[in-house]
């Protein structure tokens, strides 16, 4: 089982997160962030690579998807809170939709 965060932890690792986007639930330990792709297509792509390495690492987010948006949230339930899996996910989750976003820059081929 992970540990939830020392009060050392989250100022290393939650004030980049917050810089990035990512904002405490509120009454809850836990962190939130809405990404909102060009089109549906492109959300549920992103969507498809994350739950790749959802599966590899064993911990899976809360997520709703409309249309292009993804609203995420990350805790780690047997702790009961924010852990280093939330962070490392949560990191990965932002390169997978700064290629995504990239991708769609460069065009095709």
């Amino acid at each position: 089982m992970a540990d939830k965060l020392t009060p050392e932890e989250r100022r290393e690792h939650l004030i980049p997160l917050a810089e990035a986007g990512w904002e405490a639930v509120p009454d809850r330990d836990a962190i939130r962030k809405i990404y909102i792709f060009p089109n549906f297509i492109e959300a549920w792509g992103w969507m498809s690579r994350v739950a790749i390495w959802c599966e590899k690492w064993n911990h899976h987010p809360e997520w709703l998807n409309v249309y292009q948006t993804v609203d995420v949230t990350l805790a780690t339930h047997d702790a009961n809170g924010v852990t280093n899996l939330d962070v490392k996910l949560a990191k990965k989750m932002d390169t997978l939709a700064e290629v995504s976003t990239r991708d769609l820059a460069s065009g095709p081929g």
